[in-house]
């Protein structure tokens, strides 16, 4: 079972959800950043359980260890290990779990994959996993500040028909993200989307939606064209996320409906006399790699699979029955799912920085 991610800047995750916890090892990490627990945990605070009625209730601090490859504030190039206790955990609540298939989850393929699974919270399938990432992610985002100013911002964009239309790509803020708890920059939006979370939460159901992720300020040059295109690996990252069902970058599914002359992005020289573009269906990205405009993506995430209302399915002894599942769950991943999309945009495009310096910046 592979777990490690990136090409230069990799990572590789590991823990369960009820196990003794969950982390980090990141290797190929430059020397010398300034980094600190506090700053990691920041982000990990965005991502943990329990921190609002329409989300998972479940009390677990996250707090962050830094076991290895830091010293005295700064990275020293060596593998950083990042560790994460679980202290929450009720792994009684998955006991009918242990024999049932939840409609939905990894259940039944990872029991025909591997003849064996940690049913305890969904043990390696578990959202919790993600944790060792966001930690990676704020190490990645600290880099691409630092090196090239690099800003990324995510936010809920929709909450099943309920979509923010109004966000402003340029100067949505991480503040204006974080003024409520669904984390939607859109005020008015935002109130209808809790509303509408919290009700289907006390019908023990689930709901899906949109996040729109929009990087700032990258440079020109990052990613490559034929396999490793940079919109391939950021919807690698992105699809990779627990609950991810749909990645699209600029225009998207709708560009389809554009002819050529409608959809093309033209040149024009800003005051620098760098080429520029005066519309950015692209994305941000052209050929597989970026062009100096904003880069714009965004990701479908399926209702939580773990739902309270009783289902059809069948156990693992192959026979039919049904299933109310216990324990603490997400009534909407979403507002939980922005700090987790913002790390996986963040690895890899440290990841494409450091093998663009690698391969372009040699030779003079």
């Amino acid at each position: 079972m592979s777990s490690i991610f990136g090409e230069l800047f990799r990572i590789s995750t590991f823990g369960e959800s009820h196990g003794g916890g969950v982390g980090v090892v990141i290797d190929g990490c430059p020397p010398r950043i300034e980094i600190s627990a506090e700053e990691i945990q920041e982000d990990l605070n965005r991502r943990k359980p329990g921190q609002s009625k329409i989300t998972t209730p479940r009390k677990e601090s996250d707090l962050c260890e830094i076991v290895s490859g830091v010293f005295e504030g700064k990275t020293l190039g060596t593998p950083i290990a990042i560790l994460v206790r679980n202290k929450d955990a009720r792994s009684q609540d998955y006991d009918e779990m242990a024999v049932k298939y939840r409609p939905s989850h990894a259940d039944a393929t990872y029991d025909a994959k591997y003849g064996i699974r940690n049913w305890q919270g969904g043990g390696r399938s578990s959202a919790r996993e993600t944790i060792g990432r966001v930690a990676a992610g704020a190490i990645a985002k600290k880099i691409l500040k630092q090196i090239a100013g690099v800003e990324i911002i995510a936010y809920v964009k929709s909450i099943k028909d309920i979509e923010a239309t109004n966000i402003n790509q340029d100067t949505v803020t991480q503040e204006q993200v974080e003024s409520n708890i669904v984390r939607c920059p859109d005020g008015v939006t935002a109130e209808k989307m809790i509303n509408l979370i919290d009700e289907i939460r006390k019908e023990k159901d689930s709901l899906g939606g949109t996040l729109e992720c929009v990087v700032r300020n990258v440079p020109r040059g990052l990613g490559e064209p034929v396999f490793d295109k940079l919109e391939a690996d950021l919807a690698k990252a992105i699809m990779s996320l627990p609950a991810t069902k749909g990645f699209e970058i600029g225009s998207g599914f709708a560009g389809t409906t554009l002819t050529g002359s409608q959809h093309n992005d033209e040149f024009y020289l800003d005051d620098d006399g760098t080429p520029r573009t005066t519309t950015n269906r692209s994305g941000g990205i052209q050929g597989g790699i970026s062009n100096g405009e904003n880069i714009v993506i965004r990701a479908a995430f399926k209702p939580t699979a773990t739902i309270g209302k009783e289902q059809k399915t069948v156990s693992k002894e192959g026979e039919e029955t049904t299933l109310a599942a216990k324990g603490r769950h997400d009534p909407c991943v979403l507002p939980r799912a922005v700090p987790m999309v913002e790390a996986m945009v963040a690895l890899v495009l440290c990841d494409h920085l450091m093998r663009h310096h690698a391969q372009c910046n040699l030779v003079d």
